[in-house]
């Protein structure tokens, strides 16, 4: 109480901001200045990758034009230079295909996961189920690859034949060639168990940080453990599960090797909609099956095909970390 008698509240302490003060340690000082070295070097590099695809390929690119993207014939390996021919679309609509199959079989997988790990398995299994996550997100894709063509390729050919006998009325389910391995539908399983993990990290992640007591009031109000998840959680939690399906998407976009095992790459017909014909396209895959025996020419149409999927990759990922960041701001207000 001070002299006069009146008291006064105590203003509660500010939030220090930690950046440009003159009275920080030399240690700060080389923290912060490395800080600042590494992310500017992640940047440079970035941008010097971007620079040299671009000036690499940009003589096949300024070649073909926009058929390059739009056209569907690959001849190279000619003496002639002015006679080869250099175009991606059914590569690039291979990958795009490729990646929307494992999506579909990914998301209920990771979400599902996602939703026993946080509010239904004991904490021991959870803290078990969280590592195995974390190791199967940090297998190489060439294991998964090896893995997929030697392990799951005759299970899934199992599959895919039963689905064309029961299904075979629908379209997308046809396959004239009675040959059913190295197709769209297994790649897209193998894909899709490469990029569960990624999903189910950021899913879980988003829906813990539910709020405890809007859960308890949910629960209270006589909702059930699905009502609450389904009403509560999810919604809470809608825009960083969509933030870690792009980062999949974005993952198996780019993928290379794993695809390069369980799928037959055709480079001059589309395959549109037959998920089981054993015919498909992945642009990463068909730079690592050519880039071999290339020849010039051929290279530098292969780094602008790298090119085009660097650009896509990098358009979903950003588009990803903006959910994620987007669905974090809402939570906080």
């Amino acid at each position: 109480m001070d002299s006069d008698g009146s008291d006064h509240l105590k203003e509660s302490p500010t939030p220090r901001y930690f950046g440009r003060e003159k009275s920080r340690t030399r240690s700060d000082k080389a923290f912060s200045g490395s800080v600042v070295v590494a992310a500017l070097s992640s940047l440079f590099i970035l941008v010097a990758i971007l620079f040299y695809l671009a000036t690499s390929s940009w003589p096949a690119l300024r070649k073909e034009g926009l058929s390059f993207i739009t056209g569907s014939t690959w001849i190279g390996g000619l003496d002639d230079p002015s006679q080869q021919v250099f175009q991606i679309w059914p590569m690039l609509y291979g990958s795009f295909l490729n990646a929307l199959l494992a999506i579909i079989f990914a998301v209920p997988i990771s979400v599902l996961l996602a939703i026993f790990i946080v509010f239904i398995a004991p904490k021991k299994i959870a803290r078990a189920l969280t590592i195995v996550v974390d190791v199967l997100a940090a297998i190489p894709s060439g294991i998964i690859g090896i893995w997929g063509f030697l392990v799951f390729t005759p299970v899934a050919e199992g599959w895919a034949r039963l689905i064309h006998q029961y299904l075979g009325s629908i379209p997308i389910f046809v396959n004239n060639q009675d040959q059913f391995t190295r197709s769209p539908f297994i790649t897209a399983w193998v894909l899709g168990i490469m990029i569960v993990p990624i999903i189910t990290v950021v899913a879980r992640e988003v829906l813990a940080q539910t709020p405890q007591d809007l859960l308890d009031a949910a629960r209270g109000l006589g909702g059930s453990l699905w009502g609450t998840v389904r009403m509560v959680a999810l919604p809470h939690a809608r825009g960083g599960i969509v933030g870690g399906v792009m980062l999949g998407l974005g993952r198996a976009l780019g993928e290379t090797v794993a695809i390069y095992f369980v799928l037959n790459l055709i480079f001059e017909r589309v395959n549109y909609y037959r998920i089981l014909d054993p015919e498909g396209g992945s642009v990463a895959s068909m730079i690592i099956a050519k880039f071999g025996e290339a020849t010039p020419e051929e290279i530098q149409a292969l780094l602008g095909a790298g090119l085009v999927l660097f650009l896509l990759t990098l358009v979903v990922n950003l588009i990803a970390n903006w959910i994620v960041a987007r669905s974090a701001r809402e939570r906080l207000v």
